[in-house]
C-alpha cells in the first residue's frame, strides 16, 4: 500500500539548499572573525544549523503529521530571522556599511539564487540504503552551490561576507514564506494526516476505490475531505466537508 502522504526529498528543496550554504558560511565566518569563547558564536552557529536541520526534519515528518511539518518549517524560518539580526548587529556594532537591497553588490548575490539548479544535481540522499557514491554526489552538489557564492563568502573582508549572508538569508526567508503558505493551503484544502488516514480507512471499509474515496460536494461538485466537528451539538462527530471551504460550505453527513 502506498503512503497516505509522501515525505523526504528535502535535498531538492531550494530552501534546504540555500540554508545549507548559509550554515556552512556561518560556521566559517564565526571561526574566522569572532572570538570562539563568545556566546554569539554558539548562537549564530546554532541558528544557522536550526534553519537547515528543521527543514529536513519537517520534510521527513510530512508522512505522519502535517502540523509537525508546518511547525518545524516555521522554526526554521524563525531561526534564520534571528541569524539575520546577528549579521546586521555585526555590521552595526563595528560601524561597517550594510548594502542597500538594490545595490549592485546585493543584486549580484541575489542573481546567483535565481539561476536554475543543474539538471544533474542529486535528489534526496536521506534514505539509509544510499551507498557511498550517492553520498559523494550530494557533497559535490553542496560544494558546487557554495562555490557559486565563494567570491563573497570567502572574501577577506568580513563586511562583504556578512552582507552576502544577509542577502542569502533574505532569499531563504522569502522561499520559506512561500513554502509555509503552500503547506497551510494544502492543510486547509486536503486536511491533516489524521483526516486523510481516516478517509482512507473509511473508503477501505466501504470497499470503495482508493482513486476516488470521497463523495463530490453537493453544492459545487468539488472533492470533499473528512472533518471532525469541534463544537456544537455534533462536537466530535465526523462529516464530509468541501475542500473549497470557506468559499463553499457544502457538507455530507456520514
Amino acid at each position: 500500500m502506498e503512503k497516505i502522504r509522501s515525505s523526504g526529498g528535502y535535498r531538492e528543496l531550494r530552501t534546504f539548499q540555500t540554508a545549507t550554504v548559509i550554515y556552512d558560511a556561518t560556521y566559517w565566518f564565526c571561526e574566522k572573525f569572532l572570538d570562539p569563547r563568545s556566546r554569539t558564536v554558539d548562537q549564530m552557529t546554532q541558528g544557522a544549523r536550526s534553519g537547515r536541520q528543521n527543514i529536513a526534519e519537517g520534510s521527513r515528518a510530512a508522512a505522519t503529521s502535517s502540523q509537525t511539518e508546518l511547525r518545524l518549517v516555521n522554526v526554521a524560518r524563525s531561526s534564520l530571522e534571528e541569524l539575520l539580526l546577528d549579521y546586521e548587529d555585526f555590521l552595526r556594532h563595528r560601524r561597517l556599511p550594510q548594502w542597500h537591497p538594490d545595490s549592485a553588490e546585493a543584486l549580484a548575490v541575489r542573481e546567483i539564487g535565481r539561476r536554475p539548479s543543474a539538471p544533474d544535481d542529486p535528489s534526496d540522499r536521506s534514505d539509509p540504503s544510499d551507498q557511498p557514491p550517492a553520498q559523494a554526489l550530494t557533497r559535490i552538489a553542496d560544494d558546487r552551490r557554495y562555490a557559486a557564492y565563494a567570491p563573497w563568502l570567502d572574501h577577506a573582508d568580513p563586511a562583504i561576507r556578512a552582507n552576502a549572508l544577509i542577502c542569502l538569508i533574505h532569499q531563504a526567508n522569502t522561499l520559506l514564506d512561500r513554502q509555509i503558505a503552500a503547506l497551510e493551503r494544502d492543510f486547509i484544502e486536503e486536511g491533516g494526516y489524521s483526516e486523510q488516514l481516516a478517509t482512507a480507512r473509511l473508503a477501505h471499509r466501504q470497499g470503495k476505490s482508493q482513486a476516488d474515496p470521497v463523495p463530490p460536494c453537493p453544492q459545487c461538485g468539488k472533492h470533499m475531505t473528512l472533518r471532525t466537528a469541534n463544537k456544537g451539538k455534533n462536537a466530535g462527530k465526523q462529516f464530509w466537508g468541501c475542500t473549497a471551504y470557506p468559499d463553499c460550505k457544502g457538507i455530507v453527513d456520514i
